[in-house]
């Protein structure tokens, strides 16, 4: 079985504008897309975080923020329609501000 480092092993021998390009393009590889969200989608989620509010549920939050989808899980405190985002507050008593915007998907945590 051959060990290889990859691409490691052949940075040495690089030029510095190969090894930035190289880096550059493997960030770029990492990076994703923003789903689109149609309207039914929007709705089961608006629906899915009214329940909460009501019943105290905890919720699993899924974001997107520069070029990347992050999770949290916490209660829906406030609905700041004016902001256009949510108030969450996580198992430590954080509050987190997430915009409507940037949401993917909402399911019961």
């Amino acid at each position: 079985m051959i060990r290889d480092r990859g691409n490691i092993k052949w940075t040495a021998m690089m030029l510095p504008e190969h090894v930035k390009e190289l880096r550059e393009w493997q960030e770029e590889d990492r990076y994703k897309q923003k789903p689109e969200l149609d309207e039914q989608k929007l709705e089961q989620m608006n629906e899915t975080v009214c329940e909460a509010m009501e019943f105290h549920y905890a919720l699993e939050f899924h974001y997107y923020d520069k070029g990347q989808t992050h999770s949290l899980v916490g209660h829906v405190h406030f609905i700041d329609s004016y902001n256009q985002e949510l108030r969450v507050v996580d198992e430590n008593e954080c509050v987190y501000r997430v915009k409507f915007e940037r949401l993917t998907d909402v399911v019961k945590g």
